[in-house]
């Protein structure tokens, strides 16, 4: 009876063991999910300035057709790849997308930016300048979500692949998340140097 016991409490412990690690597991993925509606938030409000944004530079950059319709195909492909990852923000491929997609724009963004100097009536229009701060404004804001999305899966990343709790996370299907990285060709592209 007394080893009955013993086994029997070792058995409840166990349970309980594994009871905590499910239920850590699932707090650090309602954290990713967390993080990514704080992105979802900002990401929506700057693919809803674009919009407002190209009508302002439309009258002004009358020839300047390819780069307007860049950036209104690029906005368009980031709400379809935000709307994917909304879904399943631990969905790795729909993250790497939605990096994509998003370094796509900021480019189109960045060449919409530099054509605009080129037209100073543009440049000094009081919404052109609205615009640009808002943008710039909301830009901040996404990088300040995507840091805290990225902590927030790397969080879970760990508690789903240290020991024990890989046995558990992979019982009930908790699949490694991915980061959020948003990069423009531009960054990819080593600086010239020259003496």
């Amino acid at each position: 009876m007394t080893s009955f016991l013993i086994f029997l409490g070792i058995i409840v412990a166990i349970v309980f063991w594994a009871i905590g690690i499910y239920n850590r597991l699932v707090n650090e993925r309602n954290r990713v999910r967390n993080g990514f509606a704080q992105i979802d938030v900002q990401l929506t409000r700057r693919h809803d300035l674009i919009p407002n944004l190209v009508e302002a530079v439309k009258g002004y950059m009358k020839h300047e057709r390819e780069t307007l319709e860049a950036v209104i195909q690029a906005r368009n492909s980031a709400v379809s790849n935000l709307d994917a990852a909304k879904a399943d923000p631990a969905n790795a491929e729909a993250i790497k997308k939605l990096g994509a997609s998003e370094g796509a724009l900021g480019s189109a963004l960045g060449r919409l930016f530099a054509l605009s100097e080129a037209y100073p009536d543009l440049k000094a229009n009081q919404n052109m300048m609205q615009f640009q701060e808002e943008l710039a404004s909301t830009e901040n804001k996404v990088a300040f979500s995507r840091q805290a999305f990225n902590d927030a899966v790397l969080g879970y990343n760990n508690s789903v692949e240290n020991f024990p709790n890989n046995f558990i996370a992979g019982s009930f299907g908790f699949k490694i998340a991915s980061f959020l990285e948003i990069e423009s060709e531009e960054m990819r592209d080593a600086p010239a140097v020259s003496f």
